[in-house]
């Protein structure tokens, strides 16, 4: 069973409370008057503490019935919050406090935004009293417009700062647009095809608005994000490391391969793949695709991402132009996600929706009423 609440299973403890109690047990010491008893001061009666288990049953059904109601609270839906302020902590303190008092809630009680605020409310709603208000303030884009509009039980206000507060001067933006971003490629290739190489990557630089700069350098280092490999009897060393490497149909096999490599290289279907595979073995287990009218082949490895392809490098400009929109494809970034501009969601719905996996406690609370009454059956017992 779901623990709605799983903190009051913290209050196991206090089942040591039943044990000690049953554990102890007071023994008065037999006093016996003597003739001259009546010349002493009285005293009262002495008790001996005497450890021993007693009870053993009622002991067994106060446990349960302990452990019972502590299962039934960490199940039980209890609403305890009020009005609640849930505020961004990047946002400006100064245009928090007006917000919060324009909206009415300087009394509510406040915490802080946690992430992905609107689907956190909606997994935590249940902990607000049904007449209970949230206010939600954070800076513009730190909360992302949901696909739907989202359906709440309580009403929910939400307040974002303008992001022209918040923006640099014109000029340093401006400045930053002209700036071109940079993607760092390690070439390796003989000197006979390093020409074509440059020049393709060169043609890179000058479409797409000239926004991105393509720099070629002989070594991978740590912002290196991609390694064409177009060398003869060769391996790459095994400390180069890129999330992807183009691997050139035309390099000849590094060495003769093993028995094995051999039947891989003599079954791969294209030239490229048998070029390929007597370097980069993982390429045996290479998946085909179709982009843009080209085939290329890759597989994963320690390495990174192995591309090969019968078009490396392109022979021409219509497949250079090709491969250069199939890789814009195959690298295209998500696209960021809209702000949530300031507005009130209303309540929509009339009752809270239910606890993912969670089952209902009544069962609890029927087992906890039964351990309590054979509880004070046998407590009367006891005493009679």
């Amino acid at each position: 069973m779901l623990s709605s609440y799983p903190l009051w299973w913290l209050a196991l403890p206090v089942l040591l409370l039943p044990i000690w109690w049953h554990r102890q047990k007071r023994q008065r010491v037999k006093a016996e008057s003597l003739a001259t008893a009546r010349f002493l001061p009285s005293a009262p009666p002495e008790q001996l503490r005497v450890w021993q288990w007693r009870d053993k049953l009622l002991l067994v059904v106060r446990c349960l019935m302990l452990v019972t109601l502590i299962a039934w609270l960490a199940a039980t839906i209890l609403p305890w919050r009020g009005d609640t302020v849930l505020i961004d902590s990047g946002a400006d303190p100064a245009w928090v406090e007006k917000e919060i008092a324009a909206a009415g809630f300087s009394t509510a009680t406040r915490m802080p935004l946690p992430d992905d605020a609107l689907q956190w409310l909606r997994t935590n709603e249940r902990d607000w009293r049904s007449d209970a208000k949230l206010l939600l303030i954070a800076r513009a884009g730190q909360i992302a417009m949901p696909a739907r509009v989202p359906q709440f039980s309580h009403q929910l206000s939400i307040r974002t700062q303008l992001a022209a507060a918040q923006e640099a001067p014109i000029a340093a933006l401006r400045a930053a647009a002209t700036d071109k971003a940079e993607t760092h490629i390690a070439l390796a290739a003989p000197a006979t095809r390093v020409t074509a190489w440059r020049s393709l990557f060169a043609a890179f630089d000058s479409v797409g608005d000239a926004a991105r700069h393509y720099k070629l350098t002989s070594e991978p280092d740590a912002r290196t994000t991609l390694i064409v490999w177009d060398t003869q009897n060769a391996e790459p060393p095994p400390t180069w490391r890129a999330a992807d490497w183009w691997i050139a149909a035309a390099s000849p096999l590094a060495a003769a391969p093993s028995p094995v490599d051999a039947v891989r290289v003599s079954a791969a279907s294209t030239p490229a793949a048998r070029a390929a595979l007597a370097t980069f073995p993982e390429l045996a287990n290479a998946s085909t695709l179709t982009i843009n009218g080209l085939t290329l082949k890759y597989t994963d490895s320690p390495r990174g991402r192995l591309w090969t392809s019968d078009v490396f490098p392109p022979r021409d400009a219509d497949t250079a132009r090709a491969l250069y929109e199939a890789w814009q494809l195959l690298a295209a970034a998500p696209a960021p996600a809209y702000a949530t501009p300031s507005q009130i969601f209303t309540a929509a719905r009339s009752t809270l929706p239910a606890i993912a996996d969670a089952k209902p406690a009544s069962w609890l609370a029927f087992a906890l009423l039964a351990l309590f009454m054979i509880e004070r059956i046998l407590a009367h017992a006891r005493r009679h």
